[in-house]
């Protein structure tokens, strides 16, 4: 009999895709829905019913069977309280990461094996291969869709149990796929937003699970009070908008852009232009490591990182590393290194591993 493949369809058209290449490919397919959040799930924001009957749809057209699994005690433990913790502190996490080594590639993982399931399957844009007795995190293809710095946190037992099938596809091509084969979803907008809770007004959201905290805006530079913020954990290092600073009296008509908090006093760091030197950094220190080979990588080699998502590769040398800790050095100064967000090694189009900036 073929592998058993249980692919986790979440009703958009790359995890549907997914699903019809591996049915095609001659694997005994399974599809899992996951509901992951239930707190204001309604039609504005997480629209969980309308993404079930998009995947039951295309599950249908597919020829496959569809169940449907509730992680949202699961992810409300392992991610969601993380999320709030680390916002409070000051830090920008990124529940896209956690989403996926605890969810995703965990509990759903361990759901699937329980189901009889060989292997799992999701419609990331990424690749695996077995090279030298080690699993290895690849590239997707598309590099404007290449979601391997979503999936660091992965290893070799998650790896060796998991398949990219849209890995090597261009997101056009996979649309065409699904066009072509009658996929109801196949023209069905990206999902956005946090991970598995949607696209909502950020403040909104996050003033019902952390209360506000107004305080004082300053320059840098001169320590001058220019505004007033709503509470720090609404800002993250970089952003330039919404931070309601009008013309400030002696001051150039150059955007704002956040720098620094002060978590102690409640006081929001702002500097005016883009390249302002405090806004760069060369060297960074990152915990909580995740190595995928199960190895560190060499210290004084020449990598390549990305210290959030939207940003190109930038060299660097990974300076020294322990059990619990690293310190990067980058050739060229790095804009808005930000605590919280991680740092992912690359070698060429190998992803390494890293860690959460600090």
């Amino acid at each position: 009999m073929s592998e058993h493949v249980i692919v986790g369809m979440s009703g958009g058209v790359d995890s549907s895709v997914a699903a019809l290449l591996l049915k095609r490919a001659g694997y005994r397919v399974t599809g899992l829905f996951m509901k992951n959040w239930e707190d204001d799930d309604d039609e504005a924001y997480c629209s969980s019913r309308q993404d079930l009957i998009d995947a039951a749809a295309a599950a249908d057209v597919i020829g496959i069977d569809l169940e449907a699994v509730n992680f949202s005690a699961e992810y409300k433990e392992r991610v969601f309280a993380d999320f709030l913790r680390e916002y409070q502190a000051g830090r920008t996490p990124n529940p896209d990461v956690l989403c996926n080594s605890e969810i995703k590639f965990k509990a759903f993982l361990d759901h699937a094996m329980k189901l009889g399931a060989d292997r799992i399957a999701t419609g990331h844009y990424a690749q695996v291969r077995q090279f030298l007795g080690d699993w290895q995190l690849m590239k997707a293809e598309d590099g404007t869709k290449d979601q391997s710095y979503f999936l660091y946190r992965l290893n070799q037992a998650q790896l060796s149990k998991t398949l990219f099938p849209v890995g090597h596809l261009y997101k056009r091509e996979v649309r065409r796929i699904a066009e072509e084969a009658g996929l109801p979803n196949h023209a069905k907008k990206d999902s956005t937003g946090i991970c598995f809770i949607g696209e909502r007004p950020f403040r909104e959201f996050l003033s019902k699970y952390l209360p506000r905290q107004p305080g004082e805006i300053r320059r840098l530079d001169d320590d001058r009070v220019v505004g007033r913020h709503e509470g720090l954990m609404y800002y993250t290092l970089g952003q330039r908008e919404g931070l309601g600073i009008g013309g400030v009296k002696g001051a150039p008509e150059v955007p704002w852009f956040v720098c620094a908090k002060d978590m102690a006093q409640n006081i929001l760091y702002v500097v005016q232009g883009h390249e302002h030197p405090a806004l760069m950094k060369d060297h960074l220190a990152a915990e909580q490591l995740t190595w995928i080979s199960g190895r560190p990588p060499h210290t004084h080699w020449v990598y390549a990182a990305k210290t959030r998502y939207r940003q190109p590769d930038a060299a660097c040398e990974v300076e020294s590393v322990d059990a619990n800790r690293c310190q990067v050095a980058f050739a060229a100064p790095q804009w808005a290194v930000t605590p919280g967000q991680s740092v992912v090694v690359y070698e060429s189009l190998v992803c390494l591993g890293g860690g959460i900036i600090v």
